[in-house]
């Protein structure tokens, strides 16, 4: 199925809007800020500080993008009084903990901002009397993890070994319970807000830094020409450009403004199955991109549990937001690798560069 996620009509129904956007100036948050703008919204962002002078959101000067508010999700009062003095019409929820062996290191921390942090937010959407469409952005791994061949899809049972897998499943009930209590959907006409989960799976591009991700740590190795360290070569992932998924959650947005009865449900975002790849083969691809690269596998020994066989079934978003990836593994492995390249030549122009691969993916 072709995708049908078009800019001009996303422009139709955001131009203007009032988006209030949590976890802007995270990697994927300003990926998405980017976009907003390009299309014209009006955003407010509500996140921590940024983590680094090379991440994203300061790269792309993104506090010329948005109202910028930095605090924290587990303060709620502020959290709330930003929501309603905002007046959103949509809310697209991405801040989190979002890392699997970090939350080994601070689990409490990992639900306090997973769980509470997401109830806060929907504290905020329950004191906003005004219609509004909100997104709530999630994981793959909210499932529980068979580590078999069948792809997950939407209503498979939820569940999580590691603090920050648990902790999006127990935001996931958490979700559902708010759904039900305050925005069910048979009294739609008096609270008027659509509430959506969007799961979409490992995602790369240009301007993750993160600690102990694969793209990331590759990326920092080929600049330095040091050996790439693998933790877990065979590890299958549902491996997919950033701008996927925020293709999907902008169109979600849409359906779910014009039909919130229809669309107040849970969706996975991912690629094709063909293009689930292990981490090995990421890096060949990667290595293959850049042109150079060597890598040596890390003793497994003694680490901590991380899942080895995920996929997601797609089928729903396709079907529902005719929704479905434009990229093959391999353009989305150059994509990425392209950015970084770019970084490294010449720092300054990322601003247009990203741009202009927002631009090209769109029209594909």
């Amino acid at each position: 199925m072709e995708n049908m996620v078009k800019f001009h009509e996303l422009e139709k129904v955001y131009r203007g809007k009032r988006v209030f956007l949590t976890g802007h100036t995270g990697f994927k948050g300003a990926w998405m800020l980017q976009t907003l703008n390009l299309l014209g919204a009006e955003v407010m962002g509500y996140a921590l500080e940024p983590y680094s002078s090379d991440d994203l959101f300061s790269l792309l000067q993104g506090e010329k993008m948005c109202n910028s508010c930095i605090a924290d999700l587990r303060d709620k009062k502020k959290l709330e009084s930003e929501i309603i003095a905002f007046q959103p019409d949509f809310i697209f929820h991405f801040a989190a903990q979002p890392l699997v062996r970090l939350s080994y290191e601070i689990p409490a921390e990992t639900f306090e901002v997973n769980v509470i942090g997401t109830a806060n937010l929907l504290d905020g959407v329950k004191a906003l009397k005004k219609k509004c469409s909100v997104v709530l952005i999630t994981t793959d791994k909210v499932y529980h993890n068979n580590e078999w061949e069948y792809p997950y899809r939407e209503n498979d049972k939820l569940g999580g070994f590691d603090p920050y897998s648990a902790s999006k499943a127990c935001a996931e009930l958490l979700i559902d319970s708010y759904r039900k209590s305050f925005f069910n959907l048979d009294n739609y006409a008096e609270h008027m807000k659509g509430i959506a989960v969007a799961r979409a799976g490992n995602v790369i591009g240009g301007g993750d830094w993160s600690k102990d991700r694969i793209i990331p740590d590759i990326v920092r190795a080929f600049i330095a020409r040091d050996t790439v360290i693998i933790r877990n070569p065979n590890a299958v992932r549902p491996w997919q450009h950033v701008l996927e998924p925020i293709a999907g959650y902008l169109k979600l947005g849409c359906e779910l403004d014009q039909d919130p009865i229809k669309f107040s449900r849970a969706y996975n975002f991912g690629p094709y199955l063909e293009d689930s790849l292990s981490v090995h083969e990421l890096f060949n691809l990667a290595t293959y991109s850049w042109g150079s690269g060597e890598c040596s596998i890390e003793d497994q020994f003694g680490e901590r549990h991380e899942a080895g066989l995920l996929k997601l079934d797609i089928s729903k978003a396709k079907k529902d937001l005719s929704w479905s990836p434009k990229l093959n593994a391999e353009q989305a492995v150059k994509m990425t690798l392209d950015w970084y390249s770019s970084f490294s030549l010449k720092k300054n122009d990322i601003p247009h560069f990203t741009i202009k691969q927002i631009i090209e993916y769109f029209n594909g």
